[in-house]
């Protein structure tokens, strides 16, 4: 099973974008997520995090301006990135702990395979 994520692009600062990240196949969902970046040249930090009971946390330098989310039925979650920083720039990793119907072994730490937000001054 592998985590498709989506949503990066070219962006002017100030804008806004919204990555996406889900599961391939059926029969996983998502139970915890988390959407993790890197830029060029740094480690890769923790962005924003959220539980199966809907609990979330994020870096500090996005508090205020990022937003996770899930959407358990389209088994999605969600990072909304508003007020864009050109310091923001980085390929984004969506990172997951993934479920399965009975007698199918969960999956934990799964990644996408990151997609590149651009961010311009």
């Amino acid at each position: 099973v592998q985590l498709q994520a989506s949503g990066g692009g070219l962006v002017q600062a100030g804008g806004s974008l919204r990555l996406s990240c889900a599961p391939s196949g059926s029969i996983f969902s998502i139970n915890a997520a988390r959407w993790y970046r890197q830029a060029p040249g740094k480690q890769r930090e923790l962005v924003a995090a959220i539980t199966s009971g809907f609990s979330t946390n994020y870096a500090d330098s996005v508090k205020g301006r990022f937003t996770i989310s899930r959407d358990n039925a389209k088994k999605t979650v969600y990072l909304q990135m508003n007020s864009l920083k050109p310091e923001d720039t980085a390929v984004y990793y969506c990172n997951a702990d993934l479920y399965a119907p009975l007698f199918t072994t969960p999956r934990n730490d799964v990644w996408g395979q990151g997609t590149q937000v651009t961010v311009s001054s």
